[in-house]
């Protein structure tokens, strides 16, 4: 292990499918259960943190947590490269960044926009143009990387075996206990781009580009919401970015609108208070100039 803080991460990757086991034996708990919805934000999170700096020194334990986090999440951890290291790192939610937050159109408005509405279609609008992209990437792989080509579908099999064999057990167990959750948990993987970004500045200018969230969010979650200094360090550990973020002073750095202390209240200001008030509504900071 590089780092001895991913015993955190080790725990939450075993202790999800401990619970589903457990709820699968011995009946449904919701105390339970929203314990396994919050961690399947947490493997998210690992996932992105693996993708950046792996866990392991050795490859093979590498290449196990990679199939392990597949089967977890219900969708392969090699779209993270072509969707995240190779497009949103690159670009920094840029003119480029395929899923950046003001490419999308919402009903009465044109892109660059901060609401319910368009947090929630942002995952649908992000994977109907990442996916492209995780084609085109195979596609090179296929042609360059042959070996690496059928790991990568091996990911695939690994899910659709899985899901298969759990439905063909019990499908409402299934359903209720694997699936659910797991689209809650990929729902997050691809909001949280919209949290962190929807109506920040992404010229290139500047240190605008990300919202930072402060508070229990980032002990939980292995400080994700310290997003400036994740970017401006991609490959620094998540256990050394709030000692980054101080260093930096990045509060000081990025815009005072883009700076919260709890995403929860950020959540319920945005997307709920400011359908009922103005007051309440984001302003953007994008700069196309």
């Amino acid at each position: 292990m590089r780092n001895w803080r991913d015993w955190q991460s080790i725990a939450y990757l075993l202790l999800l499918p401990l619970l589903v086991v457990w709820q699968w034996q011995q009946g449904f708990s919701w105390p339970l259960y929203l314990l396994e919805l919050f961690l399947t934000l947490g493997v998210g999170v690992i996932h992105h943190n693996h993708t950046h700096l792996r866990i392991w020194t050795s490859r093979r334990l590498n290449r196990l947590t990679d199939l392990w986090l597949t089967l977890l999440q219900g969708h392969p951890t090699f779209v993270f490269y072509p969707s995240h290291i190779g497009n949103h790192h690159r670009y920094q939610h840029g003119e480029q960044d395929l899923a950046r937050t003001y490419r999308f159109n919402t009903p009465g408005a044109r892109g660059d926009t901060n609401h319910l509405l368009g947090y929630l279609l942002h995952p649908l609008q992000a994977i109907s143009v990442l996916y492209p992209e995780f084609f085109a990437y195979l596609k090179r792989r296929y042609q360059f990387q042959r070996a690496y080509f059928y790991y990568c579908v091996l990911q695939y099999f690994l899910v659709v075996g899985l899901w298969i064999a759990l439905a063909w057990i019990d499908w409402e167990k299934w359903l209720v206990l694997v699936l659910i959750p797991q689209l809650h948990g990929l729902h997050w993987l691809l909001a949280t781009n919209y949290l962190q970004h929807a109506h920040a500045d992404g010229s290139g200018k500047n240190l605008h580009f990300a919202r930072n969230f402060y508070g229990l969010l980032n002990p939980l979650l292995f400080n994700i919401g310290l997003h400036t200094a994740h970017h401006q360090h991609p490959r620094a550990h998540w256990s050394q970015l709030l000692e980054l973020h101080q260093h930096y002073d990045y509060a000081t750095q990025v815009h005072p609108a883009l700076q919260e202390d709890s995403l929860l209240r950020y959540m319920l200001r945005t997307y709920l208070l400011a359908l009922l008030h103005p007051r309440w509504r984001s302003r953007s900071l994008h700069n196309k100039d």
